[in-house]
């Protein structure tokens, strides 16, 4: 690696955490990845906080004697870290752990409408401040003393030993935040959590320079200073505002990974009576403070569901070529897969997932099953894009970009949108980077994606029919 002045972004995500090395001009240098893992502590689903710092500490050391000038962190959202003066008190929640139906009623009662927060109520531990009311129930006396901390801002302060808050993780579906006036919600202050939560710092903010110990354990110098961070979809829309095509322009950023996470860039206020809570849209906050109509679904878990073992099969290239020929067939014999595999997520939470025409028991069915749930997760990305009124430009980022059925037929269900991906990898780490220089361009351009050949438009057509039918 070069001996030129380095950036580290540290990324945490849902199911993988990620190091890399940037030069300063934007250029990645090396990358780490870990396959993060849950834990069970009395019952109760955690995050694997202890081995994912393990793993930070032994990733960091390979830059061993490099002069690292910075250290950016960025992490998913709905979750938080209780800290007190010996560290942390208790394992974050996993946002994927059931809360109990009678705790979760009392905290729906206490919870501001999505009219004020732009927070849809959602499944599970994904509105943040459902963790917090439960936290305080299963630990009382250690939520009393506490300081609460964003998850991103948790590994800043993991890294730099000073604790802060920050708006792209507090305003992400959290309920804990009012997008339009800048403060926390009601709820957060009534219930005392809003003076709990650690100070507000700018995702751009130094918030120290790394802990001595880190610093001699890793060899990185101790002067490498530690940002606040923000929360990832945020990182990638500000690399996505780094492209000419994108910037100061409609246009909406489609992140893909685990969640697929439509962001608009609007040319207008949008009011959050036009966003749908039922439906998994909300308001996101971006890493200036503006609100941010968003919509998500869980597209990644959806297409692991169906392939199972190997996801990266619908997204390496030298399987796009045998994926693209399996679409004319699935398109002839009408194959599709209905929403949702997801329950209680996305445009259609509460559809039953089945096949209508099921790719079995024909030539290339492996291929088939593959490019058939790309179909799938373009309709889905495609409807929820609606809901948030998105028109114009659509930037496809995240690893299904590589997806060539997914992207291709987006572009086919949506003729009006220019439909593009980006030639650079890692937006996320990327956008983060231009934390430090917002003036920093991607090193590759954007690539227009030609729609998929076929009559997409009756195919889109047949699957509304469906759930419409189903709907009856």
């Amino acid at each position: 690696m070069s001996q030129a002045a380095t950036t580290i972004v540290v990324d945490i995500g849902k199911t993988l955490s990620k190091v890399t090395a940037w030069s300063r001009g934007g250029r990645l240098l090396d990358r780490q990845v870990r396959a993060n893992e849950s834990c069970i502590l009395e019952g109760v689903r955690r995050l694997d906080i202890d081995g994912i710092g393990t793993w930070i500490r032994s990733a960091l050391a390979a830059y061993r004697g490099h002069p690292i000038e910075a250290i950016i962190p960025v992490a998913h959202g709905a979750a938080f870290v209780a800290l007190g003066v010996e560290g942390v008190l208790f394992p974050p929640l996993d946002y994927e752990q059931p809360i109990p139906p009678e705790t979760m009623q009392a905290y729906r009662a206490e919870r501001d409408p999505f009219a004020r927060t732009g927070s849809p109520a959602l499944p599970d531990g994904l509105n943040l401040g459902s963790q917090v009311y439960w936290a305080a129930q299963l630990h009382p006396d250690k939520m009393e003393r506490a300081t609460l901390l964003p998850w991103a801002q948790y590994w800043a302060w993991f890294l730099s030993g000073n604790a802060v808050s920050e708006v792209t993780s507090l305003g992400c579906h959290s309920d804990l935040w009012i997008p339009e006036e800048g403060r926390f919600s009601s709820v957060a202050q009534r219930l005392g959590w809003a003076e709990r939560f650690a100070p507000l710092a700018k995702a751009s903010d130094v918030v120290g320079s790394i802990r001595p110990e880190i610093a001699a354990a890793s060899g990185l110098p101790g002067t490498a200073q530690v940002l606040a961070g923000l929360h990832d979809s945020n990182a990638a829309l500000l690399a996505a505002r780094g492209f000419a095509e994108i910037a100061r322009k409609e246009a909406t950023i489609l992140s893909t990974g685990t969640w697929f996470i439509a962001m608009r860039l609007a040319a207008e206020t949008v009011s959050l009576a036009d966003l749908s809570e039922a439906r998994d849209t909300l308001v996101n906050v971006d890493a200036y403070g503006w609100p941010v109509p968003s919509a998500r679904f869980m597209g990644g878990r959806e297409i692991e569901t169906v392939i199972q073992l190997d996801t990266r099969r619908v997204d390496i290239k030298p399987d796009q070529p045998k994926l693209m020929e399996a679409v004319p067939a699935l398109l002839e014999r009408g194959t599709m897969m209905m929403p949702t595999l997801a329950p209680g997520f996305g445009p259609y939470p509460d559809g039953k997932a089945c096949w209508i025409n099921a790719p079995v028991e024909w030539a290339g069915t492996w291929y088939a099953r593959r490019a058939a749930i790309c179909l799938y997760a373009a309709l889905v990305a495609d409807t929820s894009l609606d809901l948030i009124g998105s028109r114009e430009r659509l930037l496809v980022e995240g690893r299904f970009a590589e997806a060539e059925v997914f992207v291709r037929a987006l572009a086919a269900f949506r003729p009006t949108t220019q439909v593009y991906v980006a030639n650079a990898h890692n937006d996320v780490s990327f956008g983060a980077l231009r934390l430090i220089n917002p003036l920093l361009k991607p090193s590759g351009g954007l690539r227009q994606v030609e729609p998929l050949e076929g009559d997409l438009v009756a195919y889109k057509a047949k699957w509304h029919q469906h759930i419409s039918g189903a709907s009856r």
